[in-house]
């Protein structure tokens, strides 16, 4: 059966902002720029004080499908503007954009394609992160969206409560309307995990696509930041972790278990971890609320909910339920990164059992001893000094429970990948050697291997690179990781160096929020100058 076309002036996109002259008319001119898909475009100013409101007005003027809504009173959050566009839509089809964002050329027809051919009440596309000012873009999602897929009921596509977006959807105004979904009204953060749990309880037929059909612009020297950005508060977990729960709720109560228990699994796997990744930058009393909201709503899961997350929010959970107090933060921390790094020490219990340490004994560590080496959280310590007579880096492979020694260490590709663009800008090959003295042989008797190689940095250029590690072992696996920078003496120092390419080099190993190595570069006289002002005038400040 051939797909149908979709009609013309199907979609309403309810556009929505507060103080945002900046960007709402890039965001309104993205939805107008659609073509005739687009009935109308419904911008909600939510009582802006900088000239949004004057601004979409008078660009109301030369564009009939624009309408702007006006609300008297701030809502203080994304919700209650979003239900004012839903009630305000008259075409068959909503979609929502926030004034920050854009969508890329031919995003709705892609949907409404999608939504019309396959008769489902949901279709939904690839959105990007977008990086700015550096352009670079992340996917978000992409396991869900590698290809063109119906999904006849959401419960047999669990990993739907991953994408708890709402902006990169289309929906039928009668099936939001039908079943009464709405967001959250006023300030309630984290609003678009509600409305996509109730969406999902309603158990819509949903048309995935691979199309990019959003790209969300992350501002993150902003002097506003956003509110997934903006953590440095407890409030703003203690949001997170409410929305997450009445999200578990909603599923739970509509009678979609296996969907309540995946949801339980991404706080786990996702925000656990992104957040234990910076727990060590906060404050003690923010590590102590911190540390006490997340042990109180990790009581509510059982076996069954953290069986289903990956390991390492597994482990990462049972640490803050052992202990009634924030610790092992640092250990924490190098278990939340991505690839996850369990660094030493490595307990045992007394029947030989690993554990996560000798005073947590119960927070147990078996699944090591079965796990492919592939993904086992190897820990690689890297010491990269920069010298004039040359730079060296130095990589340290520990053993973990006797694992590495029975796949035995080989050798390691060591890349250095620009943050900004994802382009290789250095690869470096060593071999593994075993730490233990007299020895040449690679297993026996060893707790670490050390591999190291000489880095011509003058080659990256300039901007901020990660490195990136591919473990080689002798059994033919393979363990792509990163490295945890080590931080002893005269390490991680800022260093000018000669350069016959640039004439000087300004290099700045450092370590990142996750503990992982990662070096900031500017070549010449010009670039060195202009990141000693900068830290000059923040010092003044």
């Amino acid at each position: 059966m051939r797909a149908r076309t979709p009609r013309p002036s199907q979609v309403s996109v309810i556009v929505i902002g507060y103080d945002d002259a900046a960007h709402v008319g890039d965001a309104v001119r993205s939805a107008l720029a659609q073509g005739p898909a687009v009935r109308e475009v419904i911008a909600v100013d939510d009582c802006s004080t900088d000239g949004s409101a004057h601004l979409l007005d008078r660009l109301a003027l030369d564009e009939p499908r624009l309408r702007v809504v006006h609300r008297e009173v701030n809502s203080g959050g994304c919700g209650s503007p979003r239900n004012d566009g839903i009630d305000a839509a008259t075409a068959p089809y909503v979609m929502f954009l926030d004034s920050d964002d854009v969508l890329p050329p031919g995003a709705v027809d892609a949907l409404l394609t999608a939504a019309g051919g396959r008769g489902t009440e949901v279709a939904a596309g690839l959105c990007v992160r977008r990086e700015l000012p550096s352009g670079r873009e992340v996917r978000w999602q992409p396991e869900l969206y590698a290809g063109a897929a119906l999904v006849t009921r959401p419960s047999r596509r669990v990993r739907l409560v991953h994408d708890t977006l709402c902006v990169n959807k289309l929906y039928r105004a009668d099936f939001l309307r039908g079943h009464g979904i709405r967001f959250p009204e006023g300030r309630f953060p984290y609003e678009d995990f509600v409305f996509t749990a109730r969406v999902l309880a309603a158990r819509p037929r949903i048309a995935l696509i691979p199309d990019t059909v959003y790209v969300w612009h992350v501002r993150r020297t902003a002097e506003h930041l956003s509110i997934s950005l903006d953590r440095s508060g407890v409030d703003n977990w203690r949001a997170r972790i409410t929305a997450h729960a009445l999200a578990y709720d909603i599923l739970l109560a509509a009678g979609e278990k296996r969907l309540a228990r995946a949801s339980r699994a991404r706080f786990l796997d996702h925000a656990l971890r992104m957040y234990v990744r910076e727990l060590d930058l906060r404050g003690a009393g923010y590590r102590r609320e911190w540390w006490a909201l997340t042990r109180a709503y990790l009581a509510t899961f059982d076996a069954a909910d953290f069986a289903l997350a990956p390991a390492p929010g597994r482990v990462i959970a049972q640490v803050v339920l052992a202990s009634e107090k924030p610790r092992d933060l640092i250990r924490v921390k190098e278990v939340a990164a991505r690839p996850a790094r369990l660094r030493p020490p490595y307990a045992r219990a007394k029947d030989g059992t690993p554990v996560w340490s000798a005073d947590l004994p119960h927070v147990t560590l078996e699944h090591l001893l079965h796990r492919p080496v592939r993904v086992l959280p190897v820990a690689v310590d890297a010491e990269l000094r920069p010298r004039a007579r040359g730079t060296r880096l130095r990589l340290r492979l520990h053993e973990l429970y006797g694992r590495m020694a029975d796949a035995a260490p080989a050798t390691v590709d060591a890349e250095f990948v620009h943050r900004g663009d994802g382009r290789t800008g250095l690869t470096l090959t060593a071999r593994f050697h075993a730490d233990d003295i007299g020895s040449d042989s690679i297993g026996s008797g060893t707790d670490s291997w050390t591999a190291e190689a000489p880095a011509d940095l003058a080659a990256l250029g300039s901007g901020t690179w990660d490195l990136r590690l591919c473990l080689r072992f002798h059994d033919g696996t393979t363990r792509e990781t990163t490295a945890h920078a080590s931080t002893g003496p005269g390490l991680l120092r800022r260093t000018v160096l000669p350069s016959a390419r640039h004439g000087v080099l300004l290099v700045q190993p450092y370590a990142t929020h996750a503990g992982s190595l990662a070096l900031r570069i500017e070549p010449g006289l010009r670039g060195t100058a202009a990141v000693l002002g900068r830290r000059l005038r923040r010092l003044l400040h």
